[in-house]
């Protein structure tokens, strides 16, 4: 009777330890998408397209660049919508926002893509002061609406964020820009992910929006996992999709491992 016993208390407690168990044990198969300033989620298609025949269900995060706090919740909000562990990656500004957002607890790992990964405190545009881009460095590249909002000047576009792009893909993203308000740019941290959280990066060797230099140091200082890509530019993720969603599959599948064996 007393074996009986223990049996039914066992039959009873395990399904509720596999219920507890967290949720960095389990199979990560959630990859979020965030993009960078001036573009939209279209152009992560190419990097979607090979993640989701990988069997990953792939979500883009449509920020709407009104302010850092709004694009913030943008991310969180899908972020919300994961169930398990999720791998966040962001490009160009929305390197800010997955270091901001990653805190998420269902955030596994962060990939930044040619992107900014500032410190708490920290903002990706006194950063890029100190190490100036070839678009910081280029006079009436960044133009300004009066109500405060910023794009690329379309003439410029096509050299300076995608030289590496079709000429006509650039120039219709160049003339399909979102908006963005120009303190997002300038607003603090109040969150670094990358420093609880591991994270994969890549340099865009030829980005001439982020001074590669630039990323160099934000991904030495997070110790991420870091390639290069000669040659890329600012739009790595459209001109070399096959190289970043290597990086992408690399760091979804190490994050879950990982989490595995930690486990034990």
């Amino acid at each position: 009777m007393k074996k009986l016993k223990t049996y039914l208390a066992l039959a009873v407690a395990l399904p509720l330890v596999a219920l507890a168990a967290p949720a960095s044990a389990e199979t990560l198969k959630n990859i979020v998408l965030v993009h960078g300033a001036w573009v939209d989620g279209s152009g992560w298609k190419p990097v979607y397209e090979i993640l989701t025949k990988e069997g990953f269900n792939v979500t883009m995060v449509q920020e709407p660049e009104t302010s850092f706090a709004d694009d913030v919740a943008a991310a969180k909000r899908v972020l919300d919508m994961q169930e398990g562990p999720t791998l966040l990656v962001g490009h160009s500004y929305g390197g800010s926002i997955i270091t901001e957002a990653g805190v998420h607890p269902n955030v596994s790992a962060l990939v930044y893509v040619a992107a900014h990964a500032p410190d708490v405190g920290e903002d990706e545009g006194t950063l890029g002061k100190k190490t100036p881009s070839v678009l910081a460095k280029t006079e009436g590249a960044i133009k300004k609406t009066p109500d405060g909002y910023t794009y690329l000047n379309p003439v410029e576009f096509p050299k300076l964020f995608a030289p590496d792009m079709p000429h006509e893909q650039a120039v219709f993203e160049s003339r399909s820009q979102v908006l963005a308000a120009a303190e997002v740019f300038t607003t603090p941290l109040t969150a670094a992910a990358w420093k609880t959280k591991p994270s994969w990066a890549i340099v865009a060797g030829n980005d001439q929006i982020i001074n590669p230099d630039l990323e160099r140091w934000y991904y030495e200082r997070a110790k991420s996992h870091t390639i290069e890509i000669k040659g890329a530019s600012h739009s790595v993720y459209e001109s070399h999709p096959k190289e970043v969603a290597e990086v992408i599959i690399e760091a979804a599948r190490k994050a879950e491992t990982e989490a595995k064996s930690a486990k034990k």
